[in-house]
């Protein structure tokens, strides 16, 4: 049906507004059934990179699942970096590292920090603060390794105070321990 009405597109003028709504639940419904190739290819046949750039924007805003927030961030990120307001721009690339640091952990528990995706520096003191301290190794060095050279609101630095401070609170006992005396 979305390719019918794309066609229909082409033969008869379509309000600007009517054939970004298309092109967006048609990329919407490519991502949910996990056709990333298609949805590619959808994105690079439109002319127009005002309207490729407000359907990927818009289709991001909708939280669609992991991979889709992923494969989105990283498509505008990858073609549209320059159009992007700063403001726009930081928080695209941090639900791109959101979204990797979500898929370096146990597929069953991405859900429950998946709605931490845009705040990655958030997600791994929630990490932290659950203990899960083999996750947040391997949270930590997929952040190191992505923000080589990025600007995106927090720098390594950040990590690195995040994770003195739970250190430093992992080490504070609230009471004194007796000496034993035979």
């Amino acid at each position: 049906d979305y390719e019918l009405c794309e066609e229909w597109g082409h033969l008869y003028p379509v309000p600007r507004e009517d054939l970004i709504n298309l092109h967006r639940e048609h990329l919407l419904h490519l991502l949910e059934m996990g056709d990333l190739e298609k949805a590619l290819q959808l994105l690079q046949r439109i002319e127009d990179p005002g309207v490729c750039l407000a359907i990927s924007e818009q289709s991001l805003d909708q939280h669609p699942n992991l991979a889709a927030s992923h494969f989105l961030a990283d498509y505008l990120t990858a073609h549209f970096y320059a159009s992007l307001t700063t403001a726009r721009r930081n928080e695209i690339q941090a639900l791109y590292i959101g979204s990797k640091v979500l898929l370096t952990l146990p597929e069953l528990s991405r859900v429950n920090y998946f709605h931490l995706s845009s705040r990655p520096l958030l997600m791994l003191e929630q990490l932290l603060m659950n203990m899960k301290v083999d996750w947040v190794a391997v949270a930590v060095q997929t952040l190191h390794q992505l923000l080589a050279g990025q600007e995106i609101g927090f720098t390594v630095e950040d990590i690195d105070s995040l994770l003195s401070k739970y250190a430093e609170k992992a080490l504070n006992f609230p009471f004194t321990l007796k000496e034993k005396r035979s």
